[in-house]
């Protein structure tokens, strides 16, 4: 048998690493960083954690025409990584676990309809409301099945900090706000209860509101964006999560509140809105069973978060995996010698 030669070999190694590689971050775990601060305090902006997907079961691969190790683009390049002109029927294995309320949750953006779905943007946000939960918010407080569940998470909002004092960085950095913005009288801060509390005792303080919408206040555009449903984000529900095989009439404030969902996410072929209603194949449907399940995601930081509140349920076939450990952690806003935060490392993510 002819020996092979050196390049040969390396090649082989090569193929085989990549390979196996791929197996890898396919099926078990996966790194991610976190780009912005929609999860503080729980995850910071330069986390790098390892997501788990043999917990809730790794999908198998939609998009066959892609570049190993790649999501979106080829590495430092603004060039695309795959082609869509294939794509497989997706199934998810068997996992160890089921998603549960409070979990961190890895998933594909779902508004990025122009993209197969395993090639959407990842997200990474609180799983607060589970199939058939009804989610609902009163002031700023989140409830869900009529519970309030904001007392188990370190939850995080806006404040305004009235003073006629410039505060200096390190006087942030003791209470661990990372977010603050300077204005007239004062500073738009991001923090939690229990810290807004602790700035009052500060004499060079005068006050510190926390930023609440008021009820009938429409400021901010949200999730099912209807005309008669007046909620904003802290005003907002009651909605039921969608459920596997829930059936719902298609009444004209389901298909507000549905329509959207059935229409981009259920696998439907000819379907479309006429007139507030839904038709199939041409015929309009009175009634509709939903074919998975759905989850509705927040930030723990509530009033800088791109979440649920404003796009929508999250379908299960959009799940990449639950969050696990950070493995490394990056302040880039500190000098070379203070960058990396050495207390976050291998710290599990609850």
């Amino acid at each position: 048998m002819k020996k092979k030669g050196a390049i040969r070999e390396w090649f082989d190694a090569l193929i085989f690493a990549v390979i196996v590689a791929s197996l890898i971050r396919w099926a078990t775990f996966e790194a991610f960083t976190i780009p912005t601060p929609s999860m503080e305090k729980s995850l910071l902006v330069g986390d790098y954690l390892f997501v788990n997907k043999l917990n809730y079961g790794p999908r198998t691969p939609k998009t066959l025409l892609q570049i190993p190790l790649t999501h979106q683009k080829i590495w430092g390049t603004n060039i695309s990584s795959y082609l869509d002109w294939i794509q497989l029927p997706t199934f998810r294995l068997p996992g160890l676990s089921k998603i549960e309320r409070n979990d961190v949750v890895v998933f594909n953006y779902p508004k990025e309809i122009q993209r197969p779905i395993d090639l959407k943007t990842y997200y990474v946000k609180r799983c607060v409301g589970l199939p058939g939960d009804t989610i609902k918010i009163t002031n700023t407080k989140l409830y869900v099945n009529n519970n309030i569940v904001d007392d188990k998470i370190d939850v995080q909002h806006r404040y305004f900090l009235k003073t006629d004092q410039f505060i200096n960085k390190r006087v942030f950095n003791k209470y661990s706000i990372s977010e603050y913005s300077k204005t007239v009288n004062g500073y738009y801060i991001f923090c939690d209860e229990i810290t807004s509390e602790k700035l009052k005792n500060e004499t060079f303080i005068n006050e510190v509101v926390i930023q609440t919408l008021s009820p009938i206040e429409t400021k901010y555009s949200v999730f099912p964006n209807s005309n008669n449903l007046k909620w904003n984000i802290d005003y907002y529900g009651p909605l039921v999560v969608p459920k596997k095989g829930k059936k719902i009439v298609l009444n004209s404030e389901n298909i507000e509140k549905y329509g959207s969902t059935i229409i981009d996410y259920e696998n439907n072929s000819n379907i479309k809105f006429e007139e507030n209603k839904i038709l199939i194949d041409g015929q309009i449907i009175q009634n509709y069973t939903f074919k998975q399940n759905y989850y509705f995601m927040m930030g723990d930081n509530r009033h800088n978060s791109e979440d649920s509140r404003f796009w929508g349920f999250v379908p299960e076939d959009h799940i990449v995996g639950e969050a696990s450990f950070i493995w490394l952690s990056l302040d880039y806003d500190e000098n070379l010698f203070n960058k990396i935060r050495w207390e976050r490392f291998f710290e599990v993510i609850n």
